[in-house]
């Protein structure tokens, strides 16, 4: 099972169009599931609504500015390896807030798709394109260039 958890509902139609493309491309590959929680202003708070959808045997991957660069082909290893030890893959975007040192403690890995900010809809599809793609290469299919 992949588990994206996210801060935060989709307002525009285009982006939810791009998310539940990439989730049904996903899907023929692997079991996925988004699940937001509401965007609190109070990292406490959101903290605690993300901690109850994280499941103890969790291998819990965080979206941060300052984790660990990976290519696509890097990527792809690496959500390759930790399916050989875990069942299920927790990605988790936080708010415009960050995220609780909590829940970076809880994290498994810290992963960076680099220093610039991204619109967190828009971040959501480029996640969901990269896990894609990743199932693409290890399967080696056409689709990575």
């Amino acid at each position: 099972m992949i588990k994206i958890l996210c801060v935060g509902k989709i307002k525009e139609n285009y982006l939810n169009e791009l998310i539940l493309d990439y989730q049904k491309r996903i899907s023929k590959y692997h079991e996925i599931k988004i699940i937001e929680v509401k965007d609190e202003n109070s990292l406490e708070k959101e903290r605690d609504s993300l901690l109850k959808q994280i499941h103890e045997k969790d291998y819990v991957i965080t979206l941060e500015i300052l984790g660990q660069l990976l290519s696509s082909e890097e990527f792809a290893i690496k959500l390759d390896q930790v399916f050989v030890h875990y069942s299920s893959i927790t990605f988790i975007i936080g708010s415009s807030l960050g995220l609780h040192e909590d829940i970076k403690k809880r994290s498994n890995f810290a992963l960076s798709f680099g220093s610039v900010t991204y619109p967190h809809g828009l971040f959501r599809g480029i996640l969901l394109e990269q896990i894609y793609r990743s199932f693409k290469i290890n399967h080696h299919e056409t689709y990575h260039k």
